[in-house]
């Protein structure tokens, strides 16, 4: 297939900082990405494929992080120590990962490498034999991990959060490894199939950054990729009713340790939202550094947290938002009340304009800081494009960053972080004391 006939658009858009993105649709369905670096003589490409986690079905959760484990361990023409052999020969790096709404197989050369490199990601995305023995290790590896889990307050807290956020059918309400019985329950053909459904080419964006002119990474690309062709369309899924709550809810997990979790969760906003940037500032403001709101006002003054942050994470879906600490048990009942308060204050008043061009300039600094390298940079550009947002959002995030004012962000927090999921892990004495802060 020559190049000519293998994309149906290609265009040019302009990232911050001042590099080029050019941006190809292949007629397979593929989704390029290429950024132009000749400063270091690296390369790095990921190649995403929309879905991960949340196209499982729940009696098979964690199909595809057990797949990711072990889709380098074999393919038609070489085995799992061939593959190793010929990634450490040119000192590459490999990986794959599955995330709740992505499938991602990565890699890193030298420039001179990346045709060989190319093509052995290729050869693992297309042809591999998921042998039974690797998928039994990998297995035990997996159901090891969740043992592990187990025994973490953090996990414990966390696990109650997206059970109650999500309710019981929701891939968001599972944990990406899943359970030990459906570790146990899943076997080799379910891996198959998973890759039959998923890894297609009309799923796919690879993005590449680095020391590579973008004819030849086209070029490269039609000749290891350009002749796959789509063989599966998976069903359309129905719309998932999440549960609705009118207060707040606290849920108590009792586990012996010496220092306890309490944790709060919000359903926030999708990353397409127009609500998504206000809420990545909120999150910013609150829990982001030691300068953030609630390490200096719950850990700096009061001395009640070892830990204390917030997450709100970019999904496809409604994503969680997140406030959480750590403290003593004895300080459990306190820490939980004033981290509360905290919460509410954010929908009780707007934040001082001080307080927001804070928030803005450090996501600022760390978005810049966040796209030094070319393997950043892959990651950044394919995940936005393999979202729906498309390169286009690099230029765009900034510029809503520095758009959002106190008023804005008032109102995202009386829509989103107003009836919390309260998850405490601790000790049994300590949870007998709790109540619901009003």
């Amino acid at each position: 297939m020559s190049i000519d006939s293998s994309w149906l658009s290609r265009s040019q858009l302009s990232l911050t900082g001042g590099s080029v993105v050019e941006r190809i649709g292949l007629s397979n369905g593929i989704g390029l990405v290429i950024v132009p670096n000749p400063v270091a003589d690296v390369v790095a490409a990921r190649c995403f494929f929309r879905g991960g986690s949340s196209v499982e079905r729940g009696d098979r959760a964690g199909v595809a992080a057990l797949m990711a484990a072990v889709l380098t361990k074999g393919t038609h023409q070489r085995s799992s120590r061939d593959i190793a052999n010929e990634v450490e020969s040119l000192g590459a790096g490999l990986g794959a990962e599955s995330t709740p709404d992505y499938f991602e197989m990565s890699f890193k050369c030298v420039a001179d490498d990346f045709p060989r490199m190319l093509a052995l990601v290729a050869e693992i995305l297309r042809q591999p034999t998921f042998p039974e023995r690797e998928v039994e290790r990998e297995r035990k590896v997996a159901q090891q991990a969740l043992q592990a889990r187990r025994e973490r307050p953090f996990t414990l807290a966390y696990e109650r959060v997206r059970r109650e956020l999500y309710g019981p059918y929701h891939p968001y309400a599972r944990s990406t490894i899943g359970t030990l019985q459906s570790l146990a329950d899943i076997d080799r053909g379910d891996l198959v199939e998973y890759h039959h459904t998923f890894l297609q080419p009309d799923r796919l964006t690879i993005a590449i950054a680095g020391k590579i002119e973008p004819d030849n990474a086209l070029r490269l690309t039609d000749e290891y990729f350009g002749d796959w062709s789509t063989t599966a369309t998976p069903a359309i899924s129905a719309p998932i009713n999440l549960p609705q709550r009118d207060r707040a809810i606290l849920y108590e997990t009792p586990q012996e340790t010496q220092q306890a979790i309490v944790m709060l969760g919000f359903r926030g906003a999708p990353a397409l939202s127009p609500d998504y940037v206000s809420l990545k500032v909120l999150g910013t403001y609150l829990g982001n550094g030691s300068s953030s709101r609630l390490f200096v006002e719950l850990r700096d003054k009061l001395g009640l947290a070892y830990e204390v942050t917030s997450l709100y994470a970019t999904r496809c879906d409604e994503a969680p938002f997140l406030a959480y600490l750590g403290t003593t048990p004895d300080n459990t009942s306190v820490a939980l009340a004033k981290l509360r308060h905290e919460l509410e204050l954010l929908s009780q008043a707007p934040l001082q304009a001080a307080d927001v061009d804070s928030a803005q300039r450090k996501m600022l600094g760390q978005y810049a800081l966040g796209k030094q390298t070319n393997d950043q940079l892959a990651q950044t550009l394919g995940w936005y494009e393999s979202l729906g947002l498309g390169v286009e959002f690099d230029a765009v995030f900034p510029e809503a960053i520095a758009s959002v004012t106190p008023e804005r962000l008032q109102a995202v927090a009386q829509t989103y972080l107003r009836y919390p999921v309260i998850s405490v892990a601790g000790p049994q004495t300590v949870l007998n004391s709790l109540k619901v802060p009003h």
